[in-house]
């Protein structure tokens, strides 16, 4: 039997009878953020097989009916590895919730839709290549308390005469030292655990509805795999703290400009309490595919739909639309 998306069950693609798939809630735990909270499992209790990529190096949890599938890093061949190595198991999973049939024709209109594309590459569409992989994800909560100071600039405009009588206008800014306080609940801030994509192609698709989120269980994996986390939870606990005072510094930014023209200096002293973390997987249809020995990725988000991706440009559809641009200029100027 196989995750079904569509019913959110176990169910037989031959006679398609299906099997719930119990979500008990408090087993979606939140972690207090301490050295000694992130454990590991032994390999015996899982009930998934690692894969590892010849190529690219990656290491992919699998349900144990799996066999060798094409890599959605790198296009490469997985293959078993030879021990169980031990593995994290998820706090929670946000299911898929569209097939692998619907992400291709998604897939298939986005190639169609790459203007700059060479054709060739529309040609390039196989279904069969389009994996579904469970990415791994550290979601952190905190309270915040963030004093902070700055300079907040009011603009001037101010006429006057010259020397040869002629009214001009200038333009200065007074500053005024301003302070405040900002009180801020960050919650399901997501920090992705895996290296193995950009994270320019990550930034923008990676937009989930954590409420969707449900508890942990090998069937989501049926039909699926997951990559394990290779972002210590020290890391990632840095960038989301990071993430953080990048956001607290937008919020007084825009505090002091709801009361002045300009903002400058902005200094923020953040102090964070009640930090929880989660490890949680989520849904991505991942390929890549190979065109003049390159490989490119496109990725789609299994929850909303969302596709982000790479794609070569055609030189000759660049080279043609801008003689096409030189020739309207040369005709343009000898009539007009």
């Amino acid at each position: 039997m196989e995750f079904d998306p569509e019913s959110g069950t176990l169910k037989c693609p031959s006679c398609g009878d299906s099997v719930e798939i119990e979500n008990i809630e408090e087993n979606i735990k939140e972690h207090r953020m301490t050295r000694e909270a992130l454990g590991t499992i032994r390999a015996e209790e899982k009930t998934s097989h690692t894969m590892v990529c010849q190529g690219c190096g990656a290491k992919v949890e699998v349900d144990a009916t799996s066999t060798a599938a094409e890599c959605p890093y790198c296009g490469s061949k997985y293959v078993l590895s030879e021990k169980q190595e031990d593995a994290l198991i998820p706090d929670g999973v946000i299911p898929f919730r569209f097939d692998r049939e619907t992400a291709g024709h998604k897939f298939h209109s986005w190639v169609k839709g790459r203007f700059w594309a060479p054709g060739e590459l529309k040609n390039l569409y196989q279904r069969d290549r389009l994996q579904g992989i469970y990415l791994p994800y550290w979601i952190f909560d905190a309270r915040t308390e963030t004093d902070y100071r700055a300079r907040g600039g009011r603009v001037h405009h101010e006429t006057y005469r010259d020397s040869d009588g002629k009214t001009r206008t200038r333009t200065y800014v007074t500053w005024h030292d301003v302070s405040g306080h900002l009180s801020y609940q960050f919650d399901d801030l997501l920090i992705p655990a895996s290296d193995k994509l950009d994270l320019g192609l990550l930034d923008g698709m990676d937009h989930f509805n954590t409420e969707e989120l449900a508890s942990y269980s090998p069937e989501y994996l049926s039909g699926y795999g997951a990559e394990c986390f290779c972002i210590s939870l020290d890391s990632a606990h840095g960038q989301a703290i990071q993430e953080m005072k990048n956001r607290l510094t937008q919020m007084a930014d825009g505090e002091v400009l709801s009361r002045y023209d300009q903002v400058d200096g902005m200094r923020i002293y953040p102090v964070f309490s009640g930090e929880t973390y989660k490890h949680v997987l989520v849904p991505v249809y991942a390929t890549a595919y190979q065109y003049r020995d390159k490989v490119y990725h496109v990725l789609i988000n299994g929850q909303t739909g969302m596709i982000k991706g790479e794609y070569p440009k055609s030189i000759f559809k660049i080279a043609l639309c801008v003689l096409l641009v030189i020739l309207f200029l040369l005709l343009f100027f000898y009539f007009f």
